[in-house]
């Protein structure tokens, strides 16, 4: 690749990066909105006027500041309107619990709900830049004076980053911003629409994890009803999940009827044998009734992605309302001046007829400068000095209004203004409590019904290998050396995909997954489920000098598919099984003058040792046999 092609690559890599980044995938910190976002919102203040806008008019309207096509948009205003913060619909904008679509955009209606117009916009605190076509000008962000970010949520996936930021709760934020004011400590965590639980311990401020649950209850031993779905998953998907769960025996159930509308109902039936509190956790274990979320927080702020945490943005979007909240106030008081100014002009022009002095003027130079004059006398009254502005709409009032004018409305106009205008000065005098009225003001009108829905709780891990149905049987042929599922035994054992299986040989031992069928030797001498509790007992023959050696042991500690010696080199086992300890009798070789050719050893005398110790002598001499007293599950030779 020559270096001008490179360089081309590079560039043109970088601008597109930056591009996808910036106007695409990640939202903006002080709005919380993406660009598509912004602009549905913004068409819509274009086009308010208190009536529902067909939602094709609203898409082909924001054309005109996006250049991707209906596509986006029309997905981008039905999400933003199942928000229920900032945009009123009216048809079928799909189902948050069934994951049923929309209906076409010709077919349903929108338009911004009161929360939006009091929040979102504001002319005199906006940015605008041209279009993408140039023919228009869309805002940079929005002055946002809540926290939409947080509140809503956002999930997206760009060059070389991703961002995942979970929903939280209306009330909560507000609170905590208020907190924030007050210096007092806060924390936040998700809330989702769709209800559940939560378990918020690795959430770390927006950036680690979160496990959601579904909200599952018996309604007696052979029904279970799911009313609460787990965030990131509808009820199409949850109830396949369970299905396949099913098929892979991993739960038991006779039927699922689901009878969800405005509410998530699924309806459970249990089969004969199999009851409700044994198959909750299982649910929980082996389908999307639990789901876990990696949260990552990025955002844009000053034109670059960062990663934060929901306490910095919560803090950052404070601090822009009480920014936002005092310009707004200074923007005001510089208007009550202003009308304070022209009312008083208005007021020395009209009452004192300096109207008169121009009737006689000859030219509007004249004019202009009759007006003047006449204004000098009352200089100290007026609230700024007066410029050509000031005199060119004093000369624009008509004769008809100055023949109707009314001395008592307008002095108690201007008292008016000024009573507003102490008012402001006080609101900006105190910017820390005139922010926090705002948002309890906020908090009284909009709190209604935006109450917690996801319950915060703390799960207990669950075993996905204790809960699993034991519907594996797990046999051994000693005629072929198989061991499996697939493996037709006299004595098998029930088991399920999860257990693990500890397989016992004459030199070593090892664990392994729940085979279907595995070759292991027509030599193995003892299988079962791994438990860490189990004490086993063993005595093996050293085969080279006929001493025997005892012991007991754990197979506490292994690494799946390793082998590991249990016996010493040469060595024939003799005696394994597990608890309850036997008591065996070894015989010796028959020897002139051997008083004795036997001897009883009791296993339950002797301490528990690491599998890998060599173990406890039997007695002095070898041993030619031996017998079990008592005990089970042995070998002999």
């Amino acid at each position: 690749m020559t270096p001008t092609l490179r360089n081309m690559m590079d560039s043109n890599f970088l601008e597109y990066a930056s591009y996808v980044i910036k106007e695409r995938a990640i939202p903006h910190i002080d709005d919380g909105l993406k660009p598509v976002q912004r602009r549905i919102l913004h068409t819509l203040n274009e086009m308010d006027d208190g009536k529902y806008h067909k939602v094709a008019n609203v898409v082909g309207r924001s054309m005109q500041y996006h250049p991707h096509g209906d596509a986006s948009i029309f997905s981008a205003l039905v999400v933003l309107a199942n928000r229920e913060y900032f945009i009123e619909k009216q048809g079928n904008f799909g189902n948050i619990f069934t994951g049923d679509d929309a209906s076409a955009a010709r077919y349903i209606e929108c338009r911004l709900s009161p929360l939006a117009k009091e929040v979102l916009f504001n002319k005199d605190l906006t940015e605008f830049v041209p279009s993408y076509d140039g023919r228009n000008e869309e805002p940079v962000t929005l002055p946002a004076k809540i926290p939409v970010l947080l509140l809503q949520g956002a999930d997206g996936i760009a060059v070389g980053l991703a961002t995942t930021i979970l929903p939280h709760n209306f009330v909560e934020v507000l609170n905590a911003q208020i907190a924030y004011l007050k210096g007092e400590s806060f924390a936040l965590y998700p809330d989702f629409q769709t209800g559940g639980s939560i378990d918020v311990s690795q959430y770390q401020d927006g950036n680690g994890k979160v496990k959601v649950r579904a909200k599952i209850e018996s309604r007696d031993d052979k029904h279970i009803v799911i009313s609460d779905i787990p965030y990131g998953t509808n009820t199409e998907k949850l109830i396949a999940s369970i299905e396949g769960a099913a098929r892979k025996n991993r739960i038991k159930i006779a039927g699922i009827q689901d009878y969800t509308s405005d509410k998530v109902e699924i309806e459970l039936a249990l089969p004969r044998g199999i009851y409700a509190d044994t198959v909750i956790e299982a649910l929980y274990a082996f389908t999307d009734c639990e789901m876990s979320h990696s949260c990552n927080l990025i955002l844009i702020k000053d034109d670059k992605p960062v990663q934060m945490t929901v306490s910095e943005v919560l803090t950052h979007n404070t601090d822009k309302l009480i920014a936002d909240l005092t310009r707004e106030y200074q923007i005001e008081l510089e208007r009550l001046y202003d009308k304070l100014h022209y009312k008083t002009l208005e007021q020395i022009f009209i009452e004192n007829r300096i109207y008169k002095n121009i009737e006689e003027k000859t030219t509007y130079e004249l004019v202009v400068q009759a007006v003047y004059e006449g204004l000098e006398p009352f200089s100290e009254r007026i609230i700024r000095p007066v410029i050509d502005d000031d005199i060119e709409r004093l000369l624009q009032i008509r004769i008809k209004r100055i023949s109707r004018y009314d001395i008592n409305k307008n002095r108690q106009e201007i008292q008016e203004v000024l009573d507003r205008i102490e008012a402001v000065k006080a609101l900006l005098g105190d910017m820390v409590g005139t922010t926090i009225n705002y948002i309890e003001a906020l908090l009284k009108k909009y709190s209604a019904g935006r109450e917690r829905r996801t319950e915060i709780l703390e799960f207990e891990a669950i075993n996905r290998s204790e809960v699993a149905l034991a519907s594996l049987k797990l046999g051994y042929d000693p005629e072929t050396g198989y061991l499996g599922t697939d493996v037709k035994s006299e004595t098998p054992i029930a088991c399920s995909q999860f257990d693990k299986i500890l397989i016992f040989k004459n030199d070593y031992y090892k664990v392994i997954p729940v085979p279907t069928k595995l070759f292991v030797g027509k030599d193995l001498l003892h299988f079962e489920k791994i438990d860490k509790n189990t004490v086993f007992n063993c005595m093996y023959r050293d085969q080279t000098h006929g001493i025997g050696y005892m012991k007991r042991f754990r197979v506490e500690k292994f690494i799946m598919e390793k082998e590991y010696e249990y016996t010493i080199e040469n060595a024939k086992v003799l005696v394994l099984c597990p608890d309850p300890a036997p008591r065996v009798k070894v015989y010796f070789p028959r020897a002139a003058r051997q008083k004795v050719n036997d001897e009883v050893v009791d296993f339950s005398t002797l301490l528990v040792k690491g599998a890998s110790s060599k173990g406890n002598r039997v007695a002095s001499k070898p041993i030619q046999r031996f017998r079990i007293l008592s005990g089970s599950d042995s070998s002999q030779s």
